[in-house]
Formats: structure tokens, sequence, C-alpha cells
């Protein structure tokens, strides 16, 4: 679809997409826009899309939802595999299912490669993996531990250093089989799978604070979640016994409480490394948003003094 056709359905030439660090403003704005719109919210991260983890992933609120309807939210259980070839898979279902009632998509969230791979167009089906170059990582990985495969990784190909943590094993040893199988690198990957251009016309807003108020903002946020209940929650996931190699389980703001429920740390020293690795996830969503094309960058301090319906 190009922007005319877009214009033609809705009067805007372009689907917009709120992104930016965690605790930046994303869902106060995106409301914000929806409203304008009358548009409804699609969620664009990978780990509100699953069902009880609503604390630890910052999902909207009721009273949030009640504002406007958000979708692409509690999709799955936590031990179901999900993936961004899936959640672009129902991202074009909800496009196509909104548009059909002539309502706007309003995008919002901070997982990066989902962005990106609705900005570009991915193009997942072309890019296979050798089974037998995915099980030899695997058996690797359960003999010598994922420092290995992830130093073998960066020196594949060193963009992944700042796109990929150490602690995302799944990611890691499906990124490595993927590097392994075609011999390439992430970004011959990515330009080759989006020969054919976006389904749609998208527009990318991201939101900015100076470091260290943004880093107030996370350990504001964090203290907030202790209240609404994220250690009752994250006892929750533990007790599930999922494997570490799922994504729900390498969510930020559970796998940093378990040494507590193992009686390994403190609950305090928990709490301060969910801050710690708080921070650090934000500070490598915004490498991963600095390095895309086509962003309009809104500072945090005059979120709400945008008019954003004139870049639509």
């Amino acid at each position: 679809m190009d922007a005319k056709e877009l214009y033609d359905i809705t009067e805007y030439h372009s689907i917009p997409i709120i992104c930016g660090p965690t605790a930046s403003g994303k869902t106060s704005l995106s409301i914000k826009l929806a409203k304008e719109l009358s548009g409804e919210i699609c969620c664009c991260d990978s780990m509100q899309i699953y069902r009880h983890l609503s604390v630890g992933t910052a999902k909207p609120t009721e009273e949030e939802k009640a504002q406007v309807p958000h979708h692409l939210i509690d999709l799955l259980n936590p031990d179901v595999p999900f993936n961004v070839a899936s959640y672009v898979e129902e991202a074009y279902k909800k496009i196509d299912e909104l548009l059909s009632r002539k309502v706007l998509p309003v995008f919002c969230g901070g997982t990066g490669l989902y962005v990106q791979a609705l900005q570009k167009g991915f193009a997942f089906e072309d890019s296979p993996i050798d089974p037998e170059v995915e099980e030899k990582i695997q058996r690797e990985y359960e003999k010598n531990g994922i420092e290995p495969l992830y130093a073998r990784l960066i020196e594949l190909d060193p963009e992944c250093r700042e796109k990929i943590h150490i602690n995302n094993t799944k990611r890691v040893l499906h990124v490595l089989a993927l590097l392994e199988s075609l011999h390439t690198t992430t970004r011959e990957i990515r330009t080759s799978s989006v020969k054919e251009g976006p389904r749609y016309p998208f527009t990318l807003f991201c939101i900015d604070w100076p470091r260290d108020i943004l880093y107030s903002r996370i350990n504001q946020r964090v203290d907030i979640m202790l209240e609404e209940g994220i250690v009752e929650e994250a006892k929750w996931l533990f007790d599930q016994h999922l494997p570490d190699s799922l994504t729900a389980m390498q969510a930020i703001g559970y796998k940093e409480f378990f040494p507590y429920f193992r009686s390994e740390k403190t609950l305090a020293e928990c709490v301060d490394l969910l801050k710690q690795h708080t921070r650090n996830y934000a500070k490598r969503q915004l490498t991963w948003f600095r390095h895309m094309d086509d962003v309009h960058w809104l500072s945090g301090e005059k979120l709400m003094e945008y008019d954003l319906k004139a870049y639509l």
C-alpha cells in the first residue's frame, strides 16, 4: 500500500510509530495521538505480547485501555515461542483489520527490531537456517555455555554487540545459526530482505531525554513496579519452571528476581540489579534507534507540545 492509498482510507499518508527507550513516555504520547487521530493503538513490544506479564512489561493500565483500544497485547502464554517474523504477521493482520474499519493504527513500543521490521518491510521466509548448523550450535551451548558462542557471533558481525545482549540466549543462538547458515552478516540479510520495500508507509517518532533524567525516570518506574506487585509476578513466572531459552524468561524485570527466589541474593540486591539492567537496556534501545533511518526525534521535556499530525 502506498501513501495515496492510505490517504484515501484514513486521510493520512502514513502510519505513526511512537518508539524510544523504556520509561520515556511512549504510552502517554501514543494515547494523546490516537485520540487526536481517532485511531487505535498497536503494541510494538516483544514482551507485552505475553499474558500474565503486566507489571514488569509496563503494559497499559485498564484506565489507559479504556481511553483508547489497544491491540497486539496478551497474544499468548509465556511458554509459547515468538519471534519478529511472528510479530510482523500479527501486525499486518491487525493493520488490515483496522484499515478495513477506516481506523488509523498508532504503533507504540520500544523493541527496535519490531519497529525496523515494519518500517523496512523485512521478509523472513527467504532466510533459512541449516538444521545441522542449528543443532551443532545448540550442542555447543549445552556443553560450553553462551560466552564462546556470543564471542563468535560478535566476531562474525560486530554490529550485533550493540543489538543483541549476551543474556538473550535464544536470540544469540538463533542469529549465530542464521549467519553461519548463510555465511553473511545481519546487515546483508536486512538489505536482501527489503527488496520489495515496506508493506505500508510508516513515520517514526522517537522520544529522547537527557541521560540523567531518563535514568531517574527508570529508577522511579522500578519503585512503582515494586508497589504494584512485580515481585509476585516474577515469582509466578519463576514457578512455571520454563526453559531459560524462551523469550519470556529473558524479560528484564523478571529474571533479576530469580536469584532472590533461589536465596542467592537479597531482594534489595535484585532491585538494584533490575534498575541497572533497565538503564543498560535503555541505552541499547537508543543506540538502535539512532542507527535507524528517517526518525523524527522528540524531546521528552516538550513531549506533549508536538503536533505529530503534521508529519502524517
